[in-house]
């Protein structure tokens, strides 16, 4: 397209969308307009040659043929049959019609069609600019060589009833893309009002942290496929930022002591006058820990890149199945098989040892109190990724329920097995430090049902 038409074109999809429709229907349009018009005009030209031959018909009934003579007998109506009506014996005109010296071309194209001797049907122009003339010839009596009867009808009334169908079918093109063109701006806009919407929720979610989603299960299915990668754009997003969210917490929290170390030596030293000795021991301590802060660094730096770099998955994140299967394998007890249930795509946006660290107490205490069987499942959810972990043991006592997530906290302290209590308030603190939650589904029975939510 060239930059003088570009700046006529629609800046919006919705008028571009409508630009198209229309052009569809006008290149539709005009293809049955001129298709139905030149139907209409062969149609009005086979009423003329009906009209014709019906003429000829008549005249043909009143001409008498013996031998050289040809005689035309009279008729009560004979003003209508000798209107425009020529009847030949060879080369003379036995009959004309008195307009015959008004329209010479008429009157010659007449001639002609006689002197060929055949029945046949022919249209001659008029010399005034009018549609023409519509003539058609005949044998009398038919196989007679010698008698012709030529008839015409003026096109006039037929050219205007065709040029009336024209223009009402152009008018009618004209308002049905005028009402193609509304029609599709409007269900296009509302075809395209879910977009606007995701334009503004993702406006707003870009100023505030939110986990809520774009795809939607009542969309259209393109709709739900654009949320469906806007979401995983998203996830990765936040992933990333929970990455260096964790990573500036971790530089903080072990740089923390050897800072207090550097300071306090700094806050001594100043304190009074020191000695030679007592002031090299203190470069020494500042030395020590100023190492110790750039070893920390490069330790955390080298881990964050070489996640980043470990594949095309956003840092940060990690695929559940490996979590959960690799739980199955190394932890285990007799008599006692745990049962995986997950995507092998499905990734959760923790860290993978985040993720172990979340699931292992609650896989733990399954084990500890199952029957026979453990199962680990995990699926998507608008909300991330919700991990289950089933037993099939007795189950946990309601009295306790309340209590489950406190610290020290035990439902039988004199069942025989090993533990301080501690496992489900640390899972409870990780899950919430990621963004997630924890909660035994007491719905659920025949044994414990404890569910993880962490971010997709």
């Amino acid at each position: 397209m060239t930059p003088s038409l570009r700046r006529f074109a629609p800046r919006t999809l919705r008028g571009r969308l409508a630009l198209v429709a229309v052009a569809a229907a006008a290149l539709l349009l005009t293809t049955l307009t001129i298709v139905f018009n030149a139907v209409a005009a062969r149609h009005l030209q086979s009423l003329a040659d009906d009209r014709l031959h019906s003429t000829l018909a008549a005249v043909a009934s009143t001409v008498e043929v013996s031998g050289d003579r040809v005689r035309v007998r009279e008729t009560t109506h004979d003003e209508v049959l000798d209107s425009n009506v020529w009847i030949y014996n060879g080369s003379r005109a036995v009959e004309q019609p008195p307009t015959a010296r008004h329209h010479h071309r008429l009157a010659q194209a007449a001639q002609r069609m006689a002197h060929n001797g055949a029945s046949a049907c022919t249209t001659a122009t008029s010399s005034d600019e009018r549609p023409g003339w519509r003539l058609c010839a005949e044998q009398v009596p038919p196989g007679h060589s010698g008698v012709m009867v030529v008839t015409a009808v003026d096109m006039a009334p037929y050219t205007s009833s065709a040029n009336a169908l024209l223009a009402g079918s152009a008018g009618f093109g004209a308002v049905m893309l005028a009402c193609t063109y509304l029609l599709t701006r409007l269900s296009v806009a509302r075809a395209l009002r879910p977009v606007a919407v995701m334009t503004d929720q993702a406006t707003q979610w870009s100023a505030v942290s939110s986990t809520t989603r774009f795809a939607s299960t009542g969309a259209p299915q393109e709709l739900h496929q654009l949320g469906t990668s806007l979401d995983a754009l998203l996830d990765r997003i936040r992933s990333m930022l929970r990455h260096e969210q964790q990573l500036t917490a971790e530089l903080s929290h072990e740089l923390r002591t050897p800072l207090a170390r550097v300071m306090g030596e700094l806050e001594l030293w100043q304190a009074r006058p020191r000695t030679a000795a007592e002031t090299r021991q203190a470069h020494a301590v500042i030395a020590e820990a100023a190492s110790s802060m750039k070893s920390i660094c490069d330790t955390l730096l080298t881990d964050s890149r070489a996640g980043a770099a470990a594949g095309p998955d956003a840092p940060g994140t990690c695929r559940v199945s490996v979590v959960l299967e690799g739980l199955a394998r190394e932890s285990g007890r007799a008599g006692v098989r745990t049962l995986v249930h997950v995507d092998p795509d499905l990734r959760a946006g923790v860290a993978e040892a985040v993720l172990e660290r979340i699931v292992s107490p609650l896989h733990a205490n399954a084990l500890r109190y199952a029957d026979s069987a453990v199962t680990l499942s995990a699926r998507a959810t608008c909300e991330g990724v919700r991990i289950t972990v089933a037993d099939d043991g007795p189950g946990v006592p309601q009295s306790f329920v309340p209590r489950l997530f406190q610290p020290g906290r035990r439902a039988d302290p004199a069942d025989g097995h090993d533990g301080a209590g501690l496992g489900l308030a640390l899972v409870m603190r990780l899950t919430r430090s990621v963004g997630g939650r924890v909660w035994h589904d007491a719905a659920e029975h025949g044994g414990a049902h404890f569910v993880a939510e962490v971010p997709g």
